[in-house]
């Protein structure tokens, strides 16, 4: 049963095969613990469209989707993506944050798992679990 969404940062690391995050995920996906967002599919594969061997990159992707399977969007996250919009705003809320990272806070307490980020933006989001990395694990 999946517990945790991995954000772009996160996924993006492990198809790089960084040793740190590589330890923590290899485990969940082992388990069918780890999911990811279909949005998050999409800021990946815009990433991938600036490499040169695009090709491999999207085969490598693909492998790894087959265990780390992206929610897809539907009414009840797109309520939730709408009610923490609302709630963010100034003057009573924190401040938006991205339509992406709000897309992917919503899957995330639709689902109720833990998002594990690097990105701390998401630390504002009222009653939403995450799991902040440091960004060094992204890197080594």
């Amino acid at each position: 049963m999946p517990r945790y969404l991995l954000d772009t940062g996160i996924l993006s690391a492990y198809l790089r095969g960084r040793p740190r995050i590589t330890a923590l995920v290899d485990p969940w996906v082992a388990q069918g613990e780890a999911v990811t967002s279909i949005v998050v599919y999409g800021e990946i594969v815009e990433y991938l469209l600036s490499l040169p061997d695009i090709t491999q990159r999207l085969l490598e992707l693909q492998e790894v989707m087959r265990d780390i399977i992206p929610l897809p969007l539907d009414y009840p996250i797109m309520q939730r993506y709408a009610e923490i919009r609302r709630l963010m705003r100034p003057p009573q809320g924190t401040g938006l944050i991205g339509d992406i990272d709000t897309l992917i806070a919503a899957t995330v307490t639709v689902h109720g798992l833990t998002l594990i980020t690097a990105d701390t933006d998401y630390q504002r989001i009222p009653q939403l679990s995450v799991q902040l990395l440091e960004r060094s694990w992204l890197k080594g």
